[in-house]
């Protein structure tokens, strides 16, 4: 048997024009991925922007077929009601950025890999493209990218759908070299 997954090709190509965008968004939602994110929404005319947060620290219990899950603490002993207090405060904070936005919204609190997590979603709700942050704070986030791989790398490697990445901490090419 052939175990060579499905390669990208024309025909697996999503729509581009009016479908979903996914939007892979942290706890607390830069403004510019959610800013960027929504125009992206406008000039493709998406129907809708499905934000998602994944929470690492649950697991998955179901995948639904319309993207969303039911899901677990991984800690048998955590307060199961934290996490809809994080997505309470997230939705609060979408709400805030974006008050008065021309593409409607949703948002997903999945669980487990995030990679996974938001090809499944990008799936279910049929997604043009999936958006993510960059993120690189310190040397030792470089370095667990440079040896893990990043979110954008893993997306991009495990599903057909493009993959834009948005820029949220950059290094100036003008700064000098530290030798």
């Amino acid at each position: 048997m052939d175990r060579t997954p499905p390669q990208p090709s024309v025909s697996r190509l999503p729509a581009f024009r009016e479908q979903p965008l996914v939007v892979g968004v942290l706890p607390d939602a830069s403004p510019v991925l959610v800013h960027a994110a929504e125009g992206l929404a406008l000039a493709l005319g998406a129907t809708r922007i499905c934000f998602a947060c994944v929470d690492p620290t649950r697991v998955i219990v179901e995948e639904r077929p319309d993207g969303r899950v039911v899901h677990a603490a991984l800690d048998t002993d955590a307060d199961d009601a934290e996490w809809s207090e994080r997505r309470d405060a997230l939705a609060t904070r979408l709400d805030t950025l974006l008050p008065h936005s021309r593409v409607p919204w949703e948002l997903h609190y999945l669980a487990g890999r995030p990679d996974r997590a938001l090809t499944h979603l990008a799936r279910a709700v049929d997604a043009s493209m999936i958006v993510v942050g960059t993120y690189a704070d310190g040397w030792v986030d470089q370095v667990r990218h440079t040896l893990e791989g990043t979110l954008s790398t893993h997306l991009s490697q495990h599903q057909h759908r493009p993959v834009v990445t948005v820029p949220l901490s950059v290094v100036d090419w003008k700064d000098p070299v530290v030798r």
